[in-house]
């Protein structure tokens, strides 16, 4: 066979990533991997785990983007409740590790039901508004609540409560794409407002300590409250344009905690400076951009309320570790995306993108 004729055969499964996005994400990457080298200075091996996490994401990202929707379709129900049966054994039967028991010994390697739900969620509801699509009530919404309900709940019972506010967000960000009305949402809201008394007086003492943390770092300055204490310092030292790369003070002297994994933004914004932090918000603005471009533009009900939620699990990373980071939001152990280190998070957050490209290529297709 000729090599043209190669090409020409194989092309289709090559050339799969949306331009646009595929550019945003190699640019993040970019960032990531100066920000990573200077955060992991210390640790012998970090830097170059970040780079193999990031490699593994992208050809994640490229077999997700060779997947039809058809095929997506189908595995969704399978997906959602393996993920389920997985979650009830790590209930059961799961390893318990700083007080969390949220891993399960399969023998070879330890694997965390809790991840499959951030993808297999939004799919789950997806298809089955695509089911409904044309003769939705009130009870598919109610319904499509509780298939939501019970893995946040036994998510969070694990605990944790980041990738339960993860899992969740993903699950309702479908639900208010599928229609969910106003009034409903704002009855919602209050009832959630109504029930905070009684949320408080079933979270557990840490979750409190978190809240009053947030509310006043000074309260325990050397204990629950150093990291926002040391994060916000870091960011504001930053200035305007930044100490300088592998420069940050904060950083070096070892100030900031967990400075390669859920605090890495305030090891960027104490060497970028302000201008570097909106630099990478406007990197981020591209992606959801571009990923609401794709999802608007989605050739079925399933594909655009797939290509939404997906778009919007990618804002919720960035707002809820941005937020932790700078103290408007309580510490609870979200990554920032390509950016922290971390196996797990970056195969799903490869996973999600390599969708969205899916979802682009199908649009294309159907064009054909």
């Amino acid at each position: 066979m000729k090599p043209r004729d190669l090409w020409l055969k194989v092309r289709g499964y090559v050339l799969v990533f949306d331009p646009a996005l595929f550019m945003v994400l190699l640019a993040l990457s970019v960032v990531s991997l100066f920000t990573m080298y200077s955060a992991a200075a210390d640790f012998d091996g970090r830097f170059q785990g970040h780079l193999r996490n990031l490699l593994i994401a992208f050809v994640v990202m490229w077999v997700a983007s060779n997947v039809n929707m058809n095929w997506l379709q189908r595995s969704a129900v399978p997906l959602y409740v393996a993920g389920l049966l997985l979650l009830i054994a790590v209930a059961l039967f799961g390893d318990v590790s700083k007080g969390a028991r949220r891993w399960l010994n399969i023998g070879v390697t330890r694997i965390q039901p809790s991840e499959i739900l951030k993808i297999a969620m939004p799919l789950m509801l997806a298809w089955y508004f695509q089911k409904r699509e044309g003769a939705l009530t009130g009870w598919d919404f109610l319904l499509a609540a509780i298939v939501l309900a019970v893995p946040t709940l036994l998510i969070a019972r694990q605990p944790d409560l980041g990738t339960s506010i993860l899992v969740f967000a993903s699950g309702a960000y479908i639900i208010y794409f599928a229609g969910l009305r106003w009034k409903v949402i704002l009855g919602l809201g209050v009832a959630a407002l109504a029930a905070l008394p009684l949320l408080w007086s079933v979270m557990k003492e840490y979750q409190k300590q978190r809240v009053m943390t947030l509310l006043d770092p000074t309260l325990d300055p050397l204990g629950k409250g150093f990291h926002i204490i040391q994060s916000t310092i870091a960011v504001g030292s930053g200035g305007l344009f930044g100490k300088g790369w592998m420069e940050g003070t904060q950083t070096h002297l070892e100030f900031i905690p967990e400075r390669t994994t859920d605090f890495i933004f305030a090891v960027y914004a104490e060497e970028f400076g302000l201008l570097g932090a909106l630099a990478l918000l406007l990197i981020y603005c591209a992606l959801f951009l571009r990923g609401f471009v794709i999802a608007v533009n989605g050739p079925t009900l399933f594909a655009r309320l797939l290509a939404g939620a997906l778009t919007m699990m990618f804002f919720t990373y960035a707002f809820v570790n941005m937020g932790m980071v700078t103290g408007i939001l309580p510490v609870v152990g979200v990554p920032l995306p390509l950016m922290s280190y971390g196996g797990t998070a970056m195969v799903t957050l490869g996973l999600g993108a390599g969708i969205l490209m899916s979802v682009s290529r199908s649009r294309k297709l159907m064009q054909r």
